[in-house]
């Protein structure tokens, strides 16, 4: 087996080895998993023998590495997609088209896609519905629904389905988009963003009004100031939405003569059409540097441009081995021949280069390495075009006229119309996050190293746990050659020692060179002002970035962030962009939520306080009584364990099982909000019942709601009504597990947020996604 660190064995192992129905391992070794990919791979070939070779080579020692779906799904002979990601159809504004296309995004879910849409063509709500009589529900009701059938789908390799909605910025429901996730657990499976249009920006430069228009009918005109500032707001309090700079992305597409975007997939780095699909693959940039730490440490350019030509060709072969969910898939990928050839372990390769994240020789390197990256795919692609073909929909004229083509050095130009080309787009960033762990722990996709060093726990055959130190790739080969006591240079730098403008001005730097897009985080310090927060977005808009997602912890976020002082080299360079430097920040835990981890269950005192709640649900002659009764712990009042009685013996059995389960929840401690949010999401396919003037879609949910008051009364929870000023001063204190604990560093070593699947400090969030290092758990958004 080739030798990696252990959290490498351990998450191939998870996730990525091919074992047989019962568990039994049939890829021996990490070579194995290899050689299985490249055989299916090279199956496309007219020589499958010689490229199979060719296709291992490349992956061999994690020079290339193929998504994800890629590696676990090719030549095992299971019915699933080698695609990570889909953008649906366009919903059509009638309510048999709505549920058609649900249809269709359960079905792609199941194969193991994230899917994206644009609710943007639903009529907003209390529009009028002709021949019924009615007022459209608008859009955020049926992104409900949406959430709701991804919650109950688990995607192939028991991953969570994931979903990005987006919607335009002059849509009539825009406002109520951009508040959707302040009510706790609603759309939980979605990332949001806003498509921002070029007059839009310029509006918001000029401060000039903003009409939200649908088909034609103007429903509301405001500032256009203020609507940034509502989205500005919402994302500075908890992440959310992002934004998507839709003008910019459709005039740079090279298939812009034949296609218009309007959605991505769920992390943003593909903007895809109807039907579009995903194909993703990363170049180990942190592999291929001769000499790491020495004065002439350099990037090999000559084995990037074979690695290059190698994997534009093997993931070409990706869309003729694959299985696609829908026909309409295939269809779309087989007429454009789109893929997303990125990078991975940038941050390590420029520590091994000794250039710090963000400074000017990191950004002079990482363009002179990123537009060797394009120019090879291109010429690649021009190859290919020659001795199989250029993709079907390639019109020379048009195709030659975009502005992205038209960057290119003038010989690849020539290439192109000379050829053809096989691949309408080549290049795109994407999250990398478990992939990266998987590759001998190497920085994620362009996000800059995350932590050098933490621990985790890792379960024995006996049940018991012993810590283990994981360690950055780069930083372990720095103590291999210079010893565990020499002090690092300026240029180790991490997340949380980096400003804003750090951040940008590499997602610009990238961009440059990228035809699709990218998946990027840009951290925020907490304490940084809401002026300063708003330049970020405005910097990358100015900076030519197609898209700008943030992520600042805060009270209302429930992040809890301790650094060490030393954090920061002291002579490290200053950052690009003059943005507010990180603060330090000690904070109280039980001031965030109130998570606090135990391994054994409280003891219950002989007496408790609590209350009983009546609850009446339409379809039943007996009312229920829910009671709830609390232990005090550290001077806080917490809920401890839970009883529902009901004259109705038809839900005895489920009611003593559910009873019980939440009591040993509640006993264990910690942040328990998330069984509030669990039950509210409980749809009954039978229908939910009309309660107080509202539709509460379950029992279930009816009892989520009522112990989500309780928790409240008892101050467990904010109350959502309270002090509703600025939206980022009160809202949601406990919510998805994405706004936990980050990490924090105590006594002298980094602890990462506990995974909600198996409940270790293992989470780690990179490029808005969350990958937990014990279990192999992932999600994004």
């Amino acid at each position: 087996m080739t030798q990696v660190a252990s959290i490498s064995q351990q998450i191939w192992d998870m996730k990525y080895r091919l074992k047989s129905a019962e568990g039994t391992a049939l890829d021996g070794t990490i070579q194995d998993t290899w050689r299985r990919v490249a055989r299916s791979l090279a199956a496309a070939e007219a020589d499958p023998a010689l490229w199979e070779e060719r296709f291992f080579e490349a992956m061999e020692d994690f020079k290339l590495l193929p998504a994800g779906r890629i590696i676990s799904g090719a030549g095992t002979d299971r019915r699933v997609t080698l695609f990570n990601c889909f953008v649906m159809g366009d919903i059509p504004d009638d309510m048999a088209g709505i549920f058609e296309h649900l249809k269709e995004a359960a079905l792609t879910m199941q194969q193991g896609g994230g899917i994206g849409y644009d609710f943007s063509t639903l009529r907003p709500k209390g529009a009028p519905v002709k021949g019924v009589g009615a007022d459209a529900s608008g859009p955020l009701s049926f992104m409900d629904v949406w959430d709701a059938m991804c919650r109950t789908i688990m995607s192939a390799g028991s991953r969570r389905g994931a979903m990005m909605a987006t919607m335009r910025c002059d849509h009539p429901d825009i406002e109520a988009f951009i508040d959707a996730k302040r009510e706790a657990g609603r759309l939980r499976m979605f990332n949001l963003s806003v498509l921002v249009t070029d007059p839009f920006m310029q509006a918001v430069k000029e401060d000039g009004p903003w009409e939200l228009t649908f088909k034609g009918v103007t429903y509301k005109s405001l500032p256009a100031r203020e609507l940034w500032n509502k989205i500005m707001r919402a994302t500075y309090s908890y992440a959310e939405p992002g934004v998507i700079f839709i003008d910019r992305i459709n005039r740079l597409n090279n298939l812009s003569y034949c296609e218009e975007i309007h959605a991505t997939n769920p992390c943003g780095e593909q903007p895809l059409p109807a039907y579009g699909v995903c194909l993703l693959g990363s170049l180990n940039l942190a592999r291929l540097v001769d000499r790491p730490f020495e004065d002439g440490a350099r990037l090999d350019l000559d084995q990037l441009d074979r690695l290059v030509r190698v994997a534009v060709r093997m993931m070409d072969n990706v869309i003729d081995v694959s299985n696609y969910p829908l026909e309409r898939h295939r269809h779309e990928a087989q007429a454009k021949r789109r893929i997303g050839l990125g990078i991975t372990g940038l941050a390590d390769a420029l520590i091994l280069c000794g250039a710090r994240y963000g400074g000017a020789q990191a950004i002079r390197l990482t363009e002179t390495w990123m537009a060797a990256i394009r120019r090879s795919a291109y010429l690649a692609s021009t190859e290919l075009a020659k001795e199989k073909g250029a993709f079907p929909l390639y019109d020379a004229e048009k195709y030659l006229a975009g502005e992205t083509i038209q960057s290119l050095d003038s010989d690849v130009i020539e290439a192109i119309r000379a050829n053809g080309i096989r691949n309408a787009l080549l290049t795109s960033i994407a999250p990398t996050g478990t992939i990266s762990l998987f590759a001998d722990n190497v920085s994620s996709g362009l996000e800059p190293v995350f932590a050098f060093t933490y621990t985790r726990g890792v379960l024995q055959k006996d049940g018991t746990r012993r810590e283990e130190e994981v360690s950055d790739y780069a930083y372990r080969l720095f103590r291999r050659q210079r010893g565990e006591n020499a002090p690092l240079p300026s240029y180790f730098v991490d997340a949380l020692s980096l400003t804003p403008g750090d951040h940008v001005v590499m997602q610009a730097a990238v961009q440059k060179y990228v035809d699709s897009s990218i998946s990027k985080t840009i951290n925020v310090p907490e304490d940084i002002s809401f002026e300063s927060f708003k330049d970020v977005y405005q910097q990358a808009y100015d900076l030519g970035c197609k898209g700008c997602t943030t992520y600042r912890p805060n009270d209302v976020t429930g992040a809890v962030l301790e650094v060490k002082k030393e954090a920061r080299p002291e002579n490290a360079d200053e950052p690009e962009l003059p943005l507010e430097k990180a603060q330090v920040k000690h904070s109280d835990p039980f001031e965030a939520g109130g998570i606090v981890h135990l391994t054994q269950p409280l003891d219950r005192p002989e007496a408790l306080p609590g209350s009983t709640y009546k609850v009446r649900w339409p379809d039943s002659d007996h009312a229920m009584y829910i009671t709830l009764n609390d232990i005090i712990q550290d001077g806080r009042r917490r809920p401890f364990e839970v009883f529902i009685n009901s004259k109705n013996m038809e839900h005895f059995a489920w009611t003593v099982a559910l009873t019980r389960m939440i009591s040993a929840v509640f006993r264990r401690g910690g942040d328990v909000a998330f069984v509030v949010e669990e039950l509210k999401a409980v749809f009954d396919p039978r229908g939910g019942q009309w309660v107080g003037g509202r539709y509460v879609p379950s029992l279930l949910a009816a009892i989520g709601e009522v112990i989500e008051r309780h928790m409240i009364a008892i101050g467990f929870l904010p109350d959502p009504k309270a002090a509703r000023e600025p939206i980022e001063a009160r809202d949601q204190r406990y919510g998805d597990d994405r706004y936990g604990e980050e990490r924090k560093v105590v006594n002298g070593e980094t602890r990462l947020r506990h995974c909600p699947k198996c409940n270790q400090p293992a989470l780690l969030r990179s490029e808005g996604c969350d990958t937990c290092t014990s279990c192999g758990y992932s999600k994004c958004g």
